[in-house]
This record gives C-alpha cells, structure tokens and sequence, in this order.
C-alpha cells in the first residue's frame, strides 16, 4: 500500500459537483464535513444529515435504498467514518441494492477529532475494498471529469456504485444544517410521502 500520490480536490467543489442538477435524490450526509458540504451545495427536504451517528451514514443509506427501491440514494460520508464502518460494506454488497452510490471524501484523516492520519492515509484503498465485495463500480476519483462521471452513474440509479473521492485538507467554514434530528428525520418522511 502506498499513500496518496495525487493532487487532491477541492472538497466542498467536489461535494457540490456530486449534488449539481440533483433532481430528486436523496442524499444521507456523514458526521461534521461530509454535512457542512451537502448543506453548503443547498438544503433540501430530500437531505437526511446524521448528526452524532458516526459510521451509520452508509447503513442509513442501506435502509432507505432497500425501503425506497425505485428512489436513488447517495450516501456523502468521510473516510474516517468509512473506516469505522466497514462491516457495513459487507451487508451492502450482500444485499446489493442497484439504486445505492457512496461517495467517500477521502482526506487521509480524522477531520473531527484533530486531523490525525487515518488509514486511508496511510495507503487503505476503500475502492478496493468496495471492489473486493462485488459493487457494481468501484473508483478512486481525484479529478472533476471522473467526479462528473460517477455523477451520471448515481443518477442512472441501475448499480451499486462506491466512489473514494480524494480530497484536500482545507478547513472550510461550517455551514450547519438543523442540528434537530427529529425535524430533519420528520421533513424527509413527508418529502417522500409527497412523492407517492
């Protein structure tokens, strides 16, 4: 394993490129970054952000891809929290639901407790990971043509995408969504109870 070797992207670019012309896609947010970004790109009542869940956002997405079939999920987690999660990947890929894609901002560290490296900094490959379990697609992205692409792939809603995508270390501004996670969780519901 080696560590990252190539230029990384802007985070919050990244993040808003991933939610550019998002129709009606529902997107589940990780803990603190992965959050500020999808709040920065524009609330929406399709957002489903987790505030103190960490290593949830993924089996969260699970849950309302396999609940929601016809509807298509993007899960915008961290690696940090990818990491924690790994067992959740197995689950994913056993289930296999074709209208689930994950982004991973992959920053080589522990953004919310003091930057320390983490191990995809260290060289972890999560894309290899997601491809040693059989999704669909798996890519390691660090330029915005690949990033566009997984983009089309996510809103195709017909493969079990997984994307590491690598990312600078910038500390940008905290935009904070509703920290009440019973309205977020009551506003999704009726968003997608309107949609029936």
């Amino acid at each position: 394993m080696t560590a990252m070797t190539q230029t990384p992207l802007n985070r919050r670019k990244a993040v808003a490129e991933l939610l550019e012309q998002r129709a009606d896609l529902i997107v589940v947010s990780g803990l603190g970054s992965p959050t500020y970004d999808v709040m920065a790109a524009g609330d929406h009542d399709r957002n489903y952000y987790l505030w103190a869940a960490m290593g949830s956002a993924a089996t969260v997405g699970l849950g309302l891809a396999k609940s929601r079939p016809k509807e298509k999920v993007l899960v915008v987690t961290g690696d940090g929290e990818m990491l924690m999660g790994m067992g959740a990947l197995a689950t994913i890929a056993v289930q296999s639901p074709k209208n689930l894609s994950i982004a991973v901002l992959d920053n080589g560290h522990y953004g919310e407790t003091g930057m320390q490296r983490s191990h995809a900094g260290l060289g972890v490959g999560l894309e290899r990971v997601a491809e040693s379990l059989d999704f669909d697609y798996s890519a390691c992205i660090s330029n915005m043509d690949t990033l566009r692409d997984f983009r089309q792939r996510i809103h195709a809603g017909n493969a079990l995408n997984f994307a590491t995508v690598k990312v600078d270390t910038a500390e940008e501004a905290r935009v904070l969504p509703s920290r009440d996670g019973v309205y977020i969780k009551h506003r999704l519901r009726a968003a997608l109870a309107s949609d029936v």
